[in-house]
């Protein structure tokens, strides 16, 4: 579909040049990768990561880093991320709230917290049980990213989309991947979204499981995403390198702020239950 999505972080500005132009002759070439089949792979019952925010006041610094500023982000969003005045825990949850407020040059301030350096994956099943926030103009994400940029700035190195919901289009639930030959700005992006009616009143649980051969989209272990190494090379599957889990709550931006922004909403929250991390089982 036509939206714009993707969490392209402080890589951007170096995807744009790797992306300027949308012929196919501008993709980086590669050679084909091994063949790969579905092996029915399964995962561990027991998570290999995880956080449960079921002690402390704050997010556990041990497993979460904050990204800090108000740059925009790469998608003209409009919050400055804080280095935790914008996240608790409290009640056995994690609690992300984007508040309309002045700080660092911004009119709106969040929190996004990645897991780089502290969980860092090749595989696996990803769950993360979610209440998500209520407004026009907000944007959350579950998302993840390279760890090492293996192929390069994005999107050569990929991105998965866990859940991306904007305020505008209420409880209507995305999962995305992106590659150098799949992406928004090609008008290629691979994608699928699925109305979850409850999404901003209860919580509900998203997961990726992602395997060698694809990265399917679940929620309430239902699937409705589904993308499959097409065995071409690294443009079209990144996927056999290291990522990092995001969490976070944009304010505005080039798809959450298309229909403008509700200040009315302010102070809203994003709510995590959990997050977990199942390893694949080797076959």
């Amino acid at each position: 579909m036509k939206k714009i999505t993707g969490r392209f972080s402080t890589f951007l500005l170096s995807a744009v040049v790797l992306i300027a132009c949308t012929d196919k002759k501008d993709i980086p070439t590669a050679k084909p990768a091994e063949l790969i089949v579905d092996k029915n792979w399964q995962f561990e019952t027991t998570p290999m990561w995880e956080d449960n925010f079921n002690t402390g006041t704050a997010p556990d610094l041990s497993k979460w880093t904050y990204e800090t500023g108000g740059s925009g982000w790469g998608n003209n969003e409009l919050q400055y991320y804080t280095s935790g005045a914008n996240a608790s825990v409290t009640g056995g949850n994690l609690v992300i709230t984007a508040k309309k407020e002045a700080f660092g040059g911004r009119d709106y301030t969040s929190t996004r917290m990645i897991t780089k350096g502290k969980g860092d994956f090749l595989y696996g099943r990803f769950e993360v049980r979610a209440k998500l926030p209520k407004g026009r103009g907000t944007w959350p994400a579950i998302w993840m990213l390279h760890s090492d940029a293996a192929y390069g700035n994005w999107p050569a190195s990929g991105e998965i989309d866990i859940m991306e919901h904007v305020g505008f289009d209420p409880n209507k639930i995305h999962a995305s991947v992106h590659t150098s030959a799949y992406n928004h700005l090609r008008g290629t992006q691979k994608t699928a979204s699925k109305v979850i009616p409850t999404a901003t009143d209860d919580f509900h649980k998203y997961r990726i499981d992602w395997t060698p051969y694809a990265v399917r989209g679940y929620i309430d272990d239902v699937q409705y995403f589904e993308f499959v190494n097409g065995n071409t090379g690294f443009t079209t599957w990144p996927f056999n390198k290291r990522f990092f889990l995001i969490l976070n709550v944009a304010v505005g931006g080039d798809w959450g702020g298309a229909q403008g922004i509700d200040n009315t909403a302010f102070p809203t929250s994003m709510v995590v239950d959990y997050v977990k991390v199942f390893k694949l089982i080797e076959q």
